[in-house]
């Protein structure tokens, strides 16, 4: 949205003000008076508008801005949609009960979170996607600790920790692809390059995890009960792995998230029809207002009860209205500002370190898109290292290791919304937990100071 700032920036010090009274305001509403997200976020946008008008901006102009923040959030806001109906059509063909019945099976063990963090992430691997792992696997793990009374915030930092492992590694990984092609890297020497901060980080948070985990289970009995009644249930079958299978085949094979996920619920919802779990009108209604589990056990029902495009609605209108007030940052030329004063001043290793990762934290805070803190950072970065003669693949590891996971961690973000929604836990509980997504950054910016693991060009 580099495109959108004003030909006349504000100054450095009017910029800081600004920024740091929006992200003031939201932080009081979320955090003090515990408020929805939505409410604090239109205030901002009143903010900025009323600072836009004061700067002489017409408000066609501020519109036109916020209009063009929107819209460069429509592929994800496309994709939730997609999300909670596959949700809803994993649960009535069997798939995440299914996942849930196996994931029983290691719950007895003594290092429950550390196997949720390393199954999620070796699965993020596999699939390509935070938020396909996340909903899946991670409302499995979930209902699981939910049964055994383990913490659901250590589970969902586990589950988060894991899924933007994936998202990271991953050679399918939209954000991977991203970091690696903005700067010109190739895609396999940046996975390689990242590796020198990103196994550190797990092994870090592997251990973390395992020594937070239950030693024992003491609701042993209770979870046998669940895991019992679970496995009576019509939905398990042996078609209900199809789906998974499916969607792992079709992204092995590069096609697009969104296709993927399209195909795989179909065929989940097919597959529900064909066995009868439920008339074909309601299975196709399910779609919309998700599943509905009635298995006369609370606990089971609480776990089932998920999914469809209706429960996507409060994560899809909140996204919107941080990408609207991102594109008023950019419009009103605060974001701009930032970024060309800061430049001018980079010339070593450690100083283009630090301030590549905090300008993609940064973004990541005040724009809330993880994509536009890889883009935005990347263009405004590579030659600026080029100058002081490093390897682009420095930039390309720093936009993955303090942009691609920290989104998750802001709860006005893309992901931190949607993961807030889906695994139905608040970014605010499970962010201590998110271990390897705080871990990275600090990596990235300690190899930044210390010059060590940073190539020369």
């Amino acid at each position: 949205m580099l495109y959108l700032q004003p030909k006349k920036l504000p100054s450095l010090i009017e910029s800081v003000i600004v920024l740091g009274i929006v992200i003031s305001i939201i932080s009081y509403f979320i955090i003090g008076l515990e408020s929805k997200p939505h409410v604090p976020i239109l205030v901002a946008i009143l903010i900025m508008i009323t600072y836009g008008l004061s700067r002489k901006f017409s408000f066609s102009k501020l519109q036109n801005g916020m209009i063009q923040g929107a819209q460069s959030g429509m592929g994800a806001i496309l994709l939730f949609f997609l999300i909670g109906i596959l949700i809803s059509s994993w649960m009535i063909s069997g798939t995440i009960p299914s996942l849930m019945s196996a994931a029983f099976q290691l719950a007895g063990g003594p290092w429950f979170f550390a196997i949720v963090f390393a199954i999620t992430a070796v699965s993020g691997v596999a699939l390509g996607s935070s938020f396909t792992t996340s909903a899946t696997l991670g409302v499995a793990f979930l209902g699981v600790a939910q049964s055994m009374d383990a913490s659901l915030a250590i589970t969902a930092g586990a589950i988060v920790s894991g899924a933007f492992f994936g998202d990271k590694m991953s050679p399918l990984s939209d954000t991977t692809n991203l970091a690696s092609s903005i700067v010109k890297v190739d895609l396999f020497v940046h996975i390689r390059h990242i590796a020198w901060t990103t196994l550190p980080a797990f092994i870090i948070s592997f251990i973390l995890f395992a020594l937070l985990s239950p030693q024992q289970t003491e609701n042993m009995a209770n979870l046998e009960v669940i895991q019992s009644t679970l496995n009576q249930s019509p939905l398990i079958h042996w078609t209900a792995w199809i789906p998974i299978m499916l969607l792992l085949m079709m992204t092995l094979t590069k096609r697009p998230a969104f296709v993927s996920i399209a195909v795989s619920s179909i065929v989940a919802t097919l597959i529900a029809g064909i066995r009868g779990v439920m008339p074909w009108k309601e299975i196709w209604g399910i779609w919309f207002s998700g599943y509905v589990s009635e298995t006369n056990n609370e606990v089971i029902d609480a776990m089932l009860t998920r999914g469809g495009i209706n429960s996507m609605f409060f994560t899809i209108s909140l996204v919107i209205l941080a990408l609207a007030l991102g594109g008023l940052f950019f419009v009103t030329g605060i974001i701009p500002s930032v970024i060309t004063n800061i430049q001018h001043q980079l010339k070593t290793a450690r100083s283009l370190t630090l301030a590549a990762a905090s300008t993609a934290i940064g973004i990541n805070v005040f724009v809330g898109e993880q994509y536009l803190s890889i883009l935005l950072t990347g263009e405004a970065y590579q030659d600026l290292y080029d100058r002081a003669h490093l390897a682009r693949k420095n930039l390309s590891r720093t936009l993955e290791d303090a942009g691609t996971v920290i989104n998750p961690l802001v709860p006005w973000s893309v992901c931190g919304v949607f993961l807030a929604d889906v695994l139905d836990v608040a970014v605010m509980d499970y962010l201590p937990f998110a271990f390897f997504c705080l871990i990275s950054p600090i990596i990235t910016i300690i190899y930044g100071l210390t010059e060590k693991m940073i190539t020369k060009k």
